[in-house]
């Protein structure tokens, strides 16, 4: 399950404005490479929409059934918030509505082999 978060503004290559649903995934527990020690975090991504500001406020709180899954990209940088640090990324974070099963995975693996 993912959970809106919040919405923001952005605007179109034509110059036309609309709102974006940003949704924030199940927790993680991550290993950092730098202390040793687990941190929690969630992915998040952001969703384009149709829908009006009163609609998308009325969605803050709302969980979708889905997953925010991981996917590589082209290198770009990225500036860490609350920081002057600016690190480069190959990657990037999307909804996917129809996650895949655990039993999904195994067995396309198995037939990869």
């Amino acid at each position: 399950m993912v959970t809106v978060t919040d919405f923001a503004k952005r605007k179109s290559a034509d110059g036309k404005e609309f709102n974006a649903l940003v949704l924030q995934g199940e927790i993680e527990m991550i290993l950092s490479k730098q202390s040793g020690r687990y941190y929690a975090t969630a992915r998040t991504c952001s969703i384009t929409s149709t829908l009006d500001d009163v609609v998308c406020q009325a969605l803050v709180g709302k969980q979708l059934p889905g997953t925010i899954e991981k996917m590589e990209s082209e290198p770009y940088d990225y500036k860490v918030p609350n920081s002057d640090e600016v690190i480069t990324l190959n990657y990037v974070y999307y909804y996917n509505p129809n996650p895949r099963t655990i039993e999904q995975e195994v067995f396309e693996i198995k037939a990869a082999a």
